[in-house]
């Protein structure tokens, strides 16, 4: 029997990635936007998908929302993606934050238990619950300590996770996700605005990339291998939780001189630093232990930071037309 699953911010790069998989995989897939009849859904346009997905409109946040398109859809599996998105964003907009995270994953958990819908339940929690893993890999065990508005609000939706799990017999997991980057990623996030700023300056433009903290650390994967993690979750006989990650970590400073050596450029040339772009309170160090996920899912990064780079580069020119 064909299975159906429904993805909540089907827009974004996870949501797009997911749906393409479950796609070749012979899922009904259903997606949802706050508004989907005015969303452009530009992703799911770029990989040549979007007619084979029914797009709702459904803002998680509304549990009234929330609970009419999960009694509509009947999902077999439900992939909980949507959210504030931006780090950054979530210390000007704290609010905004803890409601469309926290508030929207309590409302799906709160409509399947309402619905008594036997559904699978995925959520997408995230490394920076973690905080600092001040030089250690961080696995499932270690400690939490968020130390942004976003991290509180994924923290707090990941205990929600937990607590139905346990309270009301759902199966329920959450993906703990280190960094993890593609072509579809928009410009706002700092791997693909120091890409193409080094296209733009490769083909003649003379500006400055202007950046702030370098000496950040981070572990940075594949999305489309991610969102295959994803999947392999909800396909186990037991909900548990799992850092999907790479397991490596390199600077953001490592991070553009790669990418400026792939357009070739020295980045010393063409970078600059701002203090005002540093975030109120910055994570030095994030790296993730992604061996339980390789036992138990047999899942395993295949790509690291530099053949993402490549990848990347070479996307570039294609999406600067």
């Amino acid at each position: 029997m064909t299975k159906t699953a429904l993805i909540t911010g089907i827009g974004g790069q996870d949501g797009a990635y997911l749906a393409q998989l479950l796609l070749t995989k012979g899922y009904a897939v259903f997606g949802t936007s706050r508004d989907a009849g005015a969303s452009s859904f530009s992703s799911l346009v770029h990989l040549g998908i979007i007619e084979q997905i029914k797009l709702l409109s459904m803002a998680p946040h509304d549990f009234k929302s929330t609970l009419t398109v999960i009694s509509k859809v009947q999902p077999d599996e439900i992939y909980h993606l949507a959210g504030q998105t931006s780090v950054g964003l979530s210390f000007e907009q704290p609010s905004e934050t803890i409601e469309s995270i926290t508030i929207g994953t309590l409302n799906v958990l709160e409509a399947l238990r309402f619905l008594k819908l036997p559904a699978k339940f995925y959520h997408a929690s995230s490394s920076e619950c973690f905080g600092d893993t001040q030089a250690l890999p961080a696995d499932e065990q270690t400690p939490f300590n968020p130390v942004s508005p976003y991290a509180v609000a994924k923290a707090s939706a990941y205990w929600l996770v937990r607590n139905y799990r346990d309270a009301h017999n759902m199966f329920a997991v959450n993906g703990i996700l280190f960094n993890h980057e593609s072509a579809l990623r928009p410009e706002r996030f700092v791997t693909q605005k120091v890409v193409r700023a080094a296209y733009r300056i490769a083909q003649g433009s003379t500006e400055k990339l202007t950046l702030g903290a370098l000496c950040i650390s981070r572990d940075w994967g594949w999305a489309p291998e991610y969102v295959e993690a994803m999947w392999l979750m909800l396909q186990i006989e037991q909900a548990d939780d799992f850092v999907i990650a790479t397991g490596q970590t390199n600077s953001l400073q490592d991070f553009v001189a790669q990418v400026f050596a792939c357009f070739g450029l020295d980045w010393t040339q063409h970078v600059l630093h701002d203090d005002q772009l540093m975030r109120p309170n910055e994570i030095a160090w994030s790296q993730g232990n992604p061996q339980r996920a390789k036992q138990l899912l047999g899942w395993q990064a295949t790509k690291n930071m530099n053949d993402v780079i490549k990848i990347l580069c070479a996307h570039t020119p294609k999406a600067a037309k």
